[in-house]
């Protein structure tokens, strides 16, 4: 049978596959590996235990977790059941998990550990449909509550109840269609309740597809995960994973990256914006606190690597000389990043908000490619990509095999193919009719352009564009991301939307803040008062007006303020890909905006 739903895409990957590695993940010091045959043997007892609680085709459960292999195994296991996967932020409070268990009627909720069971439990009396509560890791109860099981108490029921509900089970992953539901996948809102984006399993398969043609990767490499699960950018890397054959190790969680990169040593990873604007300004602090020779073989050897790049992207031959003196830069200098990522990085995928041209040429300088995509919960996620041998640094790429693409008259982005998912918003019929057009057109909300090879560029989002009292249209991504290009500054909004200029509510480094105190003498490490010291304000502003000379005269930011801590996910400032949410950030600090004004 075809491979045209996600679980026979999983079945038939079992069978090719069997022996090779299919998972890994840290358990106290040790990595532990399983097959794709013993993943499998798990995911049929898990799928023969929903199946055996009741669950019949077409039914909700919903995944409340952190990215884990477990997550996976539940996804592939509720697909297979014939039902359908409802991600859920683990970073939601109890009230927006029984928002969006109630209103996606899931039957059963799937939980990661005992702090998001005592969240499901305190949200059951809102929950009246939901009939399980499953917990993964980390629950001992002898004896758990009513409505409760553990992950072992499941498998265990679909291993004693096999020989009962296998011809179910055989009969579900036969009889579902493409045109089915497979998921139903919840976008942040920042605005308002959650809305549930309606994917079908055809929509999945037609963005895999695609995607396999542009990505070239090889069975049995490793990748290593470390986005969100609930989020769409991570689940279509974990289904790239079974689609391709790949060793998808899980990071233990995002502090823990840099220590488990040089253990799992993956040969591409795929992340967003923030995690490379770190690793960026890590670097250039670490260049800054170095002796002046240091210093000196970096910019000699980041100026080899510059040229080298420009004769990539030109896709020009390197003559002799420089590639001498590359193989030099790299023994000196780019070694060292080089072993940081794991030592077998083939390139990086970066998605999810836009990554500054600076940071993306920075690290192909130094002999990393990160190739930057494009798309939205509602295209599976993907419209465009940048391959490997056609590229184009400040682009998203060129349009995916299926996928058209248009630019309305008022710059917004237009998408059209088989992995859109025009069944739109689930029991939203007014919201789906303002974004699905009949003929299958989609708009994307945000704003950009397409040069003359098809590359897309994209300049910022259509609702966060900003447009002066003077009737300037400003995007503020661009000028956030200039800024962030110094290791100094952390994070960045910039507003200004209906006023005469627009001004910046700036975050510091932590750690070079603490650094820049040391050196300067300043003897008070608290925060809130470094931000306001005289030399902090200056080292700030210096930054500020060497930016501004690459924008226009309206778009120059005329005032900042420096905040006292950082944004985070946790104050609510942003979102679970690290994109600031704006709304939140302009209500949290009204008052220092309007100070700005004044």
């Amino acid at each position: 049978m075809a491979e045209d739903t996600l679980a026979r895409m999983f079945w038939s990957r079992i069978e090719r596959s069997a022996d090779r590695p299919a998972q890994q993940w840290k358990r106290g010091d040790r990595w532990e590996t399983i097959t794709w045959r013993g993943l499998g043997e798990t995911v049929r007892e898990l799928a023969l235990g929903l199946i055996a609680l009741g669950r019949e085709k077409g039914d909700a459960v919903a995944l409340l977790s952190a990215s884990r292999a477990e997550w996976v195994q539940a996804d592939f296991a509720i697909l297979s059941a014939g039902c359908v996967t409802v991600p859920v932020y683990p970073s939601y409070p109890p009230d927006l998990v029984a928002y969006v268990v109630n209103d996606s009627h899931a039957r059963t909720l799937i939980v990661e550990d005992a702090g998001q069971l005592a969240k499901a439990l305190e949200a059951l009396p809102k929950m009246e449909a939901l009939e399980q509560v499953v917990v993964i890791t980390g629950y001992d109860a002898p004896q758990p509550p009513e409505k409760v099981l553990t992950w072992e108490m499941l498998r265990r029921r679909g291993r004693e109840r096999e020989e009962r509900y296998k011809s179910t089970l055989a009969e579900r992953v036969a009889s579902t269609r493409p045109e089915d539901i497979a998921t139903i996948v919840y976008t942040s809102g920042t605005t308002g309740p959650p809305k549930g984006v309606i994917q079908t399993h055809g929509n999945h398969i037609a963005a895999l597809r695609a995607l396999g043609q542009a990505t070239p990767v090889e069975e049995g490499w490793v990748h290593l995960l470390f986005l969100p699960l609930a989020h769409s950018f991570a689940r279509l890397e974990s289904f790239l994973g079974v689609y391709h054959g790949l060793t998808t190790a899980f990071a233990e969680n995002l502090d823990k990256v840099g220590e488990n990169l040089k253990e799992t040593r993956p040969h591409f990873i795929c992340s967003v914006p923030r995690v490379f604007e770190k690793v960026y300004a890590k670097i250039l602090a670490g260049v800054e606190a170095g002796s002046p020779l240091k210093q000196k073989i970096f910019h000699w050897a980041l100026g080899v690597g510059r040229e080298v790049s420009r004769l990539q992207q030109a896709r020009r031959p390197i003559p002799g000389g420089l590639a001498l003196k590359r193989r030099i830069a790299e023994k000196l200098v780019f070694s060292k990043l080089h072993a940081a990522l794991g030592g077998r990085l083939q390139w990086a995928v970066s998605g999810g908000a836009p990554l500054a041209r600076d940071i993306a040429e920075f690290f192909h300088a130094a002999g990393i490619l990160v190739l930057e995509g494009y798309g939205l919960t509602e295209t599976c996620p993907a419209l465009t990509f940048n391959r490997s041998d056609r590229y184009r640094f400040g682009s998203v790429g060129q349009a995916l095999a299926g996928v058209e693409l248009k630019i309305a008259p008022d710059g917004e982005i237009l998408a059209r193919g088989p992995n859109v998912a025009t069944r739109g918003y689930w029991k939203l019929p007014e919201a789906t009719r303002e974004v699905f057009e009949p003929n299958g057109w989609f708009h994307t909300g945000d704003i950009g352009h397409l040069d003359e090879e098809g590359f897309l560029f994209i300049t910022d989002r259509k609702k966060d564009l900003i447009v002066t009292a003077g009737g300037m249209n400003i995007a503020p991504q661009n000028i956030e991301n200039l800024l962030k290009a110094d290791p100094f500054i952390s994070q960045v909004m910039v507003y200004g939307d209906r006023r005469p200029y627009p001004v910046a509510l700036i975050t510091v480094s932590p750690d070079e803040l603490a650094r820049f105190a040391r050196e300067h003498g300043i003897l008070t490490m608290e925060p809130g008062v470094l931000v306001k010291d005289p030399k902090v304000m200056e080292r700030v502003a210096r930054t500020v007006e060497e930016k501004n000379t690459q924008l226009q005269s309206y778009a120059k930011i005329k005032k900042f303020r420096v905040l006292p801590v950082d944004f985070t996910q946790d104050g609510g400032e942003l979102t679970p890909t690290l994109k600031v949410k704006r709304k939140v950030v302009a209500e949290k600090y009204r008052e220092a905006i309007e100070e700005l004004y004044r």
